[in-house]
C-alpha cells in the first residue's frame, strides 16, 4: 500500500516544473519577437528622420526598401533591440538588483517619447558646432537614464552598448556601406554614442517591463496551481 501511494506523487512533482520551464522558454521567444518588431519600427522612423536631414547618406544601389532606408538597417536594429531588451532583465537577476524604479507602461512610453525627441534634436536643431550638439545630447541622454532608470547596471550596459555600436558604425562607414555628412569623430558624428546610449536605456526599459509582466503571469499561474 505504501508503494502504491508513493508512485502517483512523481508526476505531480515533475509536471509543474516542466510546465514552468516550457512557459518561460516560450515567453522568452515572445518577448524577443516583440522587442524585434519594436526595434524595426523605431529604426524605420528614426532612420527616415536622419535621411531627410541628410545626416546619413546611403549609396543609391543599396536604397532598395521603403522609407529610403537600406534593407539591412531595420533587421539589424530589430535584432539589436531584442538582444538589449532581453539582456537588461537578465543582468538585473544576475546582479541581484531588481529594477523597481518607475515600473509602469506609462513611464516606458514617456521614455520612448524622450528617446525619439533626442533623435529629433540631433537631426532638426541647428547648433553652432558639433561640440555643442554633442554636449547637449550627452546631457539629454544622461537625463533620460536618470529619469527612467537610475540603475548601475542600466548605466553600465548603456555605456557598453554605445561603445560597441559606435565601433560597428565606424567600421561600416570605413568600408563604404554608408556615410555621415560632416563627420568629426573617426568617420562618424561625435554625438552618435549619445544616441546609442539613449537607445540602449529605452530598449532596456521596454525589456524590463515585458519581463515583469511575464513574471506576474507566471506567479498568477503558480498561485492558481
Amino acid at each position: 500500500m505504501a508503494e502504491n501511494n508513493a508512485m502517483p506523487t512523481l508526476p505531480k512533482k515533475c509536471g509543474p516544473y516542466i510546465s514552468s520551464v516550457t512557459s518561460r522558454g516560450m515567453n522568452l521567444v515572445i518577448r524577443g519577437i516583440v522587442l524585434f518588431f519594436i526595434g524595426v519600427f523605431l529604426a524605420l522612423v528614426l532612420n527616415l528622420l536622419q535621411i531627410q536631414r541628410n545626416v546619413t547618406l546611403f549609396p543609391p544601389d543599396v536604397i532598395t526598401s521603403i522609407f529610403s532606408s537600406a534593407w539591412w538597417v531595420p533587421p539589424c536594429c530589430g535584432t539589436a533591440s531584442a538582444v538589449i531588451g532581453l539582456l537588461y532583465p537578465c543582468m538585473d537577476r544576475h546582479l541581484g538588483e531588481p529594477h523597481k524604479f518607475k515600473r509602469e507602461w506609462s513611464s516606458v512610453m514617456r521614455c520612448v517619447a524622450v528617446f525619439v525627441g533626442i533623435n529629433h534634436a540631433s537631426a532638426k536643431v541647428d547648433f553652432a558646432n558639433n561640440i555643442q550638439l554633442s554636449l547637449t545630447l550627452a546631457a539629454l541622454s544622461i537625463g533620460l537614464w536618470w529619469t527612467f532608470d537610475r540603475s548601475r547596471s542600466g548605466f553600465g550596459l548603456g555605456v557598453g552598448i554605445a561603445f560597441l555600436a559606435t565601433l560597428v558604425s565606424q567600421l561600416l562607414v570605413y568600408n563604404g556601406v554608408y556615410q555621415y555628412t560632416s563627420p568629426d569623430f573617426l568617420y562618424v558624428r561625435s554625438w552618435l554614442p549619445c544616441i546609442f546610449f539613449a537607445g540602449g536605456i529605452t530598449m532596456g526599459n521596454i525589456g524590463r517591463q515585458l519581463a515583469m509582466y511575464e513574471c506576474k503571469v507566471i506567479a498568477e499561474k503558480s498561485h492558481e496551481d
